[in-house]
């Protein structure tokens, strides 16, 4: 696999013209690790950050010890039952481990990364759903609490038969390390027919509450993704990448993890806890010039922190590129983190259903504020008419909802049911609110079910909160949709201030008023607050923000109508969406049911106190 040099749709095109074997050598990951380890056998793979503290070394893995250990990992998931529909979970940070979990489980069967930081119910729900067999967990530590979930499982998955833990003191019969040790790591063992369309993993997508929502992912989606964005970054054996994503998420998987393996690269992870670390975070800087980091991976509310972090005296001249995803990049932060330390920024669009990417900025490309870059090779990105089935594609320019088909495009949902509307012939329809430029840039402006509707007004919340975040003091800014009996709903925003600021709301809002070119997008109120609910990437968690906003609506209307000391409520995310809990006398019903008649929103009277 020749690596491209990739920087505008022309490039894209001539890729294609040759042919996709020309592209992607491989059609199983295995095949493919085992050629990156037999070109770059001793170059280093992998580096475990086990501390924030710079005196303490790094666990390296060279490419030659990276197979052997999945190999080992692909054999021991085999003997222990995996295969392609009996799967193995995995509730592990970004560590060493997890790829093992990942990649030998992708080989030996199929695998389902699962959030740690979700509730046992929840994680219970999911692996039933994936129908796995194994589940690979940390060990009982101080900085995470994932094994008193893992205890709490073992009763509510009746189809999970056999539980290992990874990276701490445990029994050898349940030890993830202790098992691997006894297995070969030059040869698999077993023989499996794997191809491009064999379903390697399930991610789950959707939201943090309902019935569990499972993406499947083949092994052509994830070698075509990972290949392409190492093409797209220019990545060689020579790049070192620092991530911080998570594995259960497909950017940490793929985007960034398995596409710098493949060429040859070195990933570091840093620590159990990844960018959530403070003490990291602080050290960034200089752990970046420790390791010699060439490329660095972090998603925009990362990069704000990163703003607030001296690089007192560190050599960060090695680093070519920071890469982001994940959640919209607002303009003004990619300039200001370009201003600061002189590090260009590239952007990307994904979503799990297409193993991460839909487009990608590339790094030999000049950055576009707005843009996300370029389609994949072998994909098509276009605008398609809303609500239009089969999806119609839209002329250049204009726009419309987001969708693709092509190489990097999953085979849908495990419960089938949950394809319409998503997966329609053909194409991936993807909720982003966008268009295609003349020259192939993908642009993204909303987010469907982001969109705030005021009056029959569309709100793009994205230009709300780049007014914000062009403000000197704001460090965070999301709006969101307050419910309004006579609009529908109105915009509002929540700020985090930078440290060391201080404004009152009422005053930042006069500010940005005049830089909201939209009347109706101009919010009601602004409220601060001391930090955004954050997803466990880094993503303002919007949901959280929404509930808080139907509190505070609604409380308001307690008061206007004189009985908010009587009545008590707590918003609530359902499956369904927003609901509301009462705490109110029975006599209160009428009166609440009158409060509640203008708005679409579930709602229910309880005696007791929310």
């Amino acid at each position: 696999m020749k690596p491209a040099d990739i920087a505008r749709l022309a490039d894209i095109e001539a890729i294609e013209a040759a042919g996709p074997a020309a592209f992607i050598g491989h059609g199983d990951l295995h095949a493919a690790l085992t050629d990156a380890a037999g070109r770059h056998a001793g170059r280093k793979a992998i580096s475990w950050l086990p501390s924030a503290d710079l005196a303490h070394p790094a666990e390296v893995w060279t490419h030659a010890e990276l197979l052997h250990r999945v190999r080992q990992a692909a054999n021991l998931l085999h003997e222990l039952g995996v295969d392609g529909s009996q799967g193995v979970a995995f509730l592990l940070p970004a560590i060493p481990a997890a790829y093992l979990a990942l990649l030998g489980g992708e080989i030996a069967g199929r695998v389902c990364p699962i959030n740690y930081l979700l509730d046992a119910e929840h994680i219970a729900a999911l692996i039933d759903a994936s129908h796995s067999r194994v589940l690979v967990a940390l060990a009982p530590c101080a900085e995470l609490d994932i094994a008193p979930k893992v205890e709490a499982l073992r009763s509510r998955c009746p189809g999970l038969q056999r539980v290992l833990w990874a990276h701490g003191e445990t029994a050898a019969a349940d030890s993830f390390e202790a098992l691997l040790a006894l297995q070969p790591g030059d040869r698999l063992v077993f023989r499996r027919e794997v191809g491009a369309g064999t379903v390697a993993a399930c991610f789950h997508t959707g939201g943090t509450t309902g019935a569990p929502k499972l993406a499947q992912q083949t092994h052509g989606n994830q070698l075509h993704t990972s290949w392409s964005a190492a093409q797209f970054y220019a990545t060689t054996e020579h790049d070192v990448m620092i991530n911080g994503f998570p594995l259960f998420h497909v950017a940490g998987a793929f985007v960034f993890g398995l596409s710098t393996l493949l060429a040859g690269g070195h990933l570091v992870l840093p620590t159990l806890l990844g960018m959530r670390n403070p003490a990291f975070v602080q050290r960034y800087w200089h752990f970046v010039q420790r390791e010699r980091a060439t490329l660095l991976a972090a998603v925009p509310t990362v990069m704000s922190a990163l703003l607030g972090v001296d690089p007192a005296g560190a050599d960060i001249g090695s680093v070519r590129a920071l890469l982001t995803g994940g959640s919209p990049l607002p303009d003004e932060l990619a300039a200001a983190f370009e201003r600061r330390f002189g590090i260009p920024v590239r952007n990307i669009l994904g979503m799990t259903e297409c193993a991460g990417v839909i487009a990608i900025e590339p790094f030999r490309g000049p950055r576009t504020p707005g843009s996300c870059g370029l389609r994949l090779p072998f994909t098509e990105v276009c605008a398609v008419a809303p609500d239009e089935q089969p999806p119609r594609p839209l002329p250049a320019g204009q726009t419309g909802v987001l969708a693709l088909r092509g190489a990097n495009v999953g085979p849908g949902y495990t419960d089938v049911a949950r394809n319409a509307g998503t997966f329609e012939a053909g194409w991936l329809v993807t909720g982003d609110i966008g268009h295609v430029a003349a020259d192939g840039g993908v642009c993204v402006t909303g987010r469907a079910k982001d969109v705030i509707i005021r009056s029959s007004h569309n709100i793009d919340p994205g230009v709300i909160e780049q007014a914000l975040l062009q403000h000197p003091a704001v460090l965070h800014a999301a709006a969101v949709g307050e419910p309004d009996e006579y609009a529908g709903e109105v915009p509002v925003a929540f700020v985090v201030l930078k440290p060391g600021h201080t404004l009152d709301a009422p005053t930042l809002l006069a500010a940005v008023t005049p830089h909201i070119s939209e009347r109706p997008a101009v919010p009601k109120r602004v409220t601060l607050i001391d930090s955004m609910p954050m997803t466990a990437i880094g993503k303002i968690y919007k949901p959280a923000l929404r509930l808080r906003a139907v509190e505070q609506a609604l409380r308001e209307r307690l008061q206007r109508a004189g009985f908010a000391g009587q009545v008590s409520l707590k918003g609530e995310e359902t499956a369904r969406g927003v609901a509301v809990r009462f705490g109110a006398d029975e006599s209160r019903r009428a009166d609440i049911a009158a409060l509640m008649a203008p708005f679409a929103l579930a709602w229910r009277l309880e005696q007791d106190a929310p």
